[in-house]
């Protein structure tokens, strides 16, 4: 059966190599980028080399969140129904690390963007759709002041803290919406994969972008993840385990939903 899939980051990295393996079965691609050149030759590419999927093209900054809420309301009005959300778009180094509101960089694309994302569409989606979220190996306690952008992180911390930042809210979400919810997962792809974060931050070449976007595809659509809402998958491992422990602790969960919910009124969004 086809699906129409809405992939985040999906110009380069583990986001255009999932773009191919989903465009070869045909599915309906909804691709999201943040440079337009980039996001116009992706799609070209993948419409070249797929003549039997469908693809349609979103822009937008993840680090600004009023852009999110404007793509989600772009898609809702185009379409009705949203199968499933892999919110794949990351990032560890970057030029400037805080926004123009205060707010590091990190947490806004890592963790906020795809909170206000999938919120958003959850009224687009079924009992059966699905959100896959990139998690990481990589994951420290969430400092809630750093959150809150009253301390500076190093990038590595800001990185893996934006990480399990992302993996408690899925937890917390899939526990809060119940069984009638779209699945909620939280997927490490794999450590130390050829993406170009992989290379800014630790000048590796990495290994296959394959071994992430096969993982993705599975979350995606494969059995073997039908009922895996609230669960944390990790590929370096290939197996469904318990990530950091802070993720299992509702009081921990519920007090980040609650700093970033406070962020998004500051910001005038609405989740």
């Amino acid at each position: 059966m086809k699906k129409t899939l809405l992939l985040t980051g999906a110009t380069d990295g583990i986001g255009f190599e999932t773009a191919k393996k989903l465009a070869a079965d045909g599915h309906t691609l909804l691709l999201h980028g943040r440079n337009s050149a980039k996001l116009e030759q992706a799609k070209n590419a993948l419409a070249d080399a797929y003549p039997n999927a469908k693809f349609d093209t979103y822009l937008a900054d993840l680090s600004d969140l009023s852009q999110v809420v404007t793509m989600a309301e772009q898609i809702k009005a185009k379409y009705s129904s949203i199968d499933v959300l892999i919110n794949n778009a990351g990032v560890f180094k970057v030029p400037t690390a805080v926004t123009k509101e205060g707010y590091d960089v990190r947490f806004m694309v890592n963790t906020l963007a795809p909170y206000v994302l999938t919120k958003a569409l959850l009224p687009s989606m079924e009992a059966d759709s699905r959100v896959v979220n990139l998690s990481s190996a990589a994951q420290a306690p969430v400092n809630l002041e750093a959150l809150r952008g009253r301390q500076e992180l190093s990038d590595s911390a800001a990185y893996s803290q934006s990480k399990l930042a992302i993996t408690m809210w899925s937890f917390l979400l899939a526990q809060t919406l119940g069984s009638d919810a779209p699945v909620l997962i939280a997927v490490n792809p794999a450590s130390f994969l050829g993406s170009k974060m992989v290379k800014e931050a630790y000048g590796s070449e990495g290994k296959d972008l394959s071994i992430g976007a096969d993982v993705l595809v599975d979350a995606a659509l494969s059995d073997k993840f039908a009922e895996a809402s609230g669960r944390y998958f990790d590929n370096d491992i290939g197996a469904f385990t318990q990530p950091h422990s802070d993720a299992l602790d509702s009081s921990k969960n519920e007090a980040l939903v609650m700093a970033m919910d406070e962020m998004l009124g500051k910001l005038g969004i609405h989740s």
